[in-house]
């Protein structure tokens, strides 16, 4: 029993020391370490990136639009215009246009 807590003492001090020395090392070095993945091993980054992000995300329903007041509604609806004109600002047009030549009139 002794040598489990000395084990245990052991590997929470070690833990502790990796981690102040990886952070040390990180917020010296870190921003640049990141921006030279990204640059040659761009497959390595995204897989970093991936798994940064939760598996699951727990999606609760807060509430619904009977709760809401008219202004909240009228809010929410003019946030929804602003963002789908943003989003048709950004599109381009790529119908065809008529060839030169005679008019079909």
């Amino acid at each position: 029993m002794k040598f489990k807590n000395s084990l245990e003492a052991t590997r929470r001090s070690f833990n502790k020391d990796f981690l102040l020395a990886l952070a040390a090392d990180f917020k010296k070095h870190g921003a640049a370490a990141i921006e030279k993945v990204r640059k040659t091993q761009p497959a390595a980054y995204m897989k970093i990136c991936a798994l940064l992000v939760p598996r699951e995300m727990q999606v609760e329903h807060s509430g619904s639009i009977k709760a809401m007041s008219d202004q909240q509604i009228e809010d929410a609806i003019a946030t929804i215009k602003a963002l789908m004109a943003e989003r048709d600002a950004k599109t381009i047009d790529v119908t065809p246009q008529p060839a030169d030549g005679p008019s079909a009139t």
